[in-house]
């Protein structure tokens, strides 16, 4: 079932065409990923799902509402920009954030406690946000996002600001919060993200959305043309090889995306004549790699997709 229907819309400020008929829609209890670079359009159409800008042309639907402020209250939304109160203390700030949405008193105590505890963040509930660190401080926004328990969760850019240990945190919390029914629509430029947690994708560049569907099912229609190659010695043959992509290469690793048919066993017997081969593996190719073979190298912005 359809939770979210963006059908076709647009929107410009100025010339600037920042979201061009984009349609995608969002279904229960799954994890759905805007991925593309940093000004493709994702933070615009985030935020007219949330109904603080609208849509120029085309319409929005959540749960079969069109988007309006009655919409907004069945979203837990957690901006791009993090928007708590500098002078507040943690705890006063929560308290405060989640009976605007609805929760008494003693519930939405509770419901702080417990991911204050599940984000080691009890010790900080007298402290100011001022006094917090960057990444402490998207800990309590994410918190002040989910405590109120809504069905729909939407985070723009969630692991901002995180270290390695607090990302990996907050990525089971989301594959928690899927596996308990919720639906969860994030955007990321970060594609290692979106592999490891989405079910459903929309890719954009350049305001449009030229890719969307089941992550598993676009992944397998582009073929395992990837070979991943893991060797110990002289890495220069790489230069010589036609007709591929070199996609990610380090001293002792080469990610290589074949084209027009190359045949995988003459890079192996390549590889083999000046290096020890660790792994040779053949793959589906990586985000990444279907991202670049759908807009074309030319057509990417100047960010960089990672």
């Amino acid at each position: 079932m359809a939770i979210i229907q963006v059908n076709g819309i647009s929107k410009s400020f100025g010339n600037t065409r920042a979201v061009n008929d984009v349609s995608f829609e969002v279904h229960k209890g799954r994890i759905f990923g805007l991925l593309g670079p940093n000004g493709a359009g994702k933070t615009t159409t985030i935020r007219m799902i949330n109904y603080i800008l609208t849509p120029d042309t085309g319409s929005i639907v959540i749960n079969g509402i069109v988007a309006s402020p009655a919409t907004q209250k069945m979203i837990g939304y957690m901006p791009e920009e993090r928007g708590l109160y500098k002078k507040m203390k943690v705890m006063d700030q929560l308290m405060y954030l989640t009976q605007l949405k609805g929760m008494n008193s003693n519930d939405a105590k509770d419901a702080i406690n417990y991911w204050l505890d599940r984000f080691d963040a009890t010790e900080w509930k007298k402290k100011e946000i001022s006094e917090l660190s960057k990444g402490m401080s998207q800990k309590i926004q994410f918190i002040a996002t989910i405590a109120h328990d809504p069905d729909i969760y939407i985070f723009d850019e969630p692991f901002s600001g995180l270290d390695p240990i607090n990302s990996e945190t907050l990525k089971e919390i989301i594959i928690e919060l899927r596996d308990n029914g919720k639906t969860i629509l994030f955007s990321t430029h970060r594609m290692e993200q979106v592999e490891q947690m989405c079910d459903d994708i929309c890719l954009f560049n350049n305001g449009k959305a030229v890719l969307t569907g089941k992550l598993r099912e676009i992944k397998s229609s582009f073929g395992e043309n990837t070979i991943n190659l893991e060797f110990e010695g002289d890495g220069s043959f790489l230069d010589k090889l036609e007709d591929v992509r070199i996609n990610n290469r380090s001293t002792n690793f080469a990610e290589i995306r074949v084209l027009n048919d190359q045949n995988m066993q003459d890079i192996l017997k390549l590889a083999m004549d000046h290096s020890e081969i660790h792994k040779f593996e053949r793959i589906q190719p990586s985000l990444t790699d279907i991202f670049i073979s759908t807009v074309g190298e030319d057509n990417i912005k100047e960010e960089e997709i990672k």
